[in-house]
């Protein structure tokens, strides 16, 4: 029998517009989050913002309920690098650096997108922190064109990770263990998409493939984290702060399609 490339399963034009719809309502809420934020706001009621565009917008939070997860965010301050369950005891406060990531379902199809933010102002490198992170998700996120490996994403996000600490002038350490996926009509989907990595392995990309990919860098170099005992809240041991930033991104034939805008 033929050997066969494997290959990241592709939509359908018309799959990647509803699943455009679902992303669009995430951008809306990560924005009205972002609003809502301010020092005295508690994590947990920013979840209840996200939570009611969502349905507002007649979808149903993806978060919610998965894996007994309480929130339909995941509201991540500081040291915190993913995962951070919405609380109430968690209050926010000047110079906090807080990193959302949120999912929509709207019609079977889920989108998923994260970004970081400063209350007030941030300290100056913190701040690089994050617009380093920021920058290496566009940069990476160039590789996921249809012909392209699996792996070619991954590297192109480790490579842009080390041009964004020259460009940003801040020792910036990849997170171990955490990272992309597919996606489509569940939030977790093959293929695992690592940070980091040689290029031109693992399944092809097509036309019409779909990724969430997403950076999550820790500041100063170190990569050592620990999961809390909720078995959900990703720390970085030494207590630096992390920022993460996610788009989901489909690879058509005229570039990459981000299906998660905040516009």
């Amino acid at each position: 029998m033929a050997f066969r490339k494997r290959k990241i399963a592709a939509k359908t034009p018309a799959e990647l517009d509803a699943m455009e719809a679902a992303g669009r309502i995430v951008g809306i809420a990560l924005q009205e989050v972002r609003a809502a934020a301010a020092p005295g706001v508690t994590t947990k009621e920013l979840d209840e913002v996200a939570e009611a565009v969502i349905r507002d917008h007649g979808a149903v939070p993806t978060f919610l309920g998965y894996n007994g997860f309480t929130g339909s965010i995941c509201a991540s301050v500081n040291e915190v690098v993913v995962h951070g369950i919405p609380s109430a005891s968690v209050v926010l406060k000047e110079g906090d650096l807080v990193s959302i990531d949120c999912g929509a379902t709207l019609d079977g199809w889920v989108g998923d997108s994260a970004w970081s933010f400063g209350i007030g102002e941030l300290a100056a490198d913190v701040d690089s922190l994050n617009r380093a992170t920021e920058w290496v998700l566009a940069e990476g996120l160039k590789a996921m064109v249809p012909g392209n490996k699996l792996t070619d994403v991954s590297h192109a996000l480790e490579q842009a990770t080390y041009a964004a600490e020259d460009r940003f002038g801040v020792a910036l350490g990849i997170v171990d263990g955490y990272g992309g996926h597919g996606i489509g009509h569940t939030m977790h989907e093959d293929p695992y998409l690592a940070n980091e990595g040689k290029p031109h392995r693992g399944p092809v990309i097509q036309e019409g493939s779909v990724l969430a990919i997403e950076p999550m860098l820790i500041l100063g170099g170190e990569v050592d984290t620990e999961v809390l005992g909720d078995e959900w809240t990703v720390v970085s041991i030494d207590g630096a702060p992390a920022a993460h930033w996610e788009h989901t991104v489909a690879a058509t034939a005229g570039g990459p399609r981000i299906l998660t805008p905040r516009v």
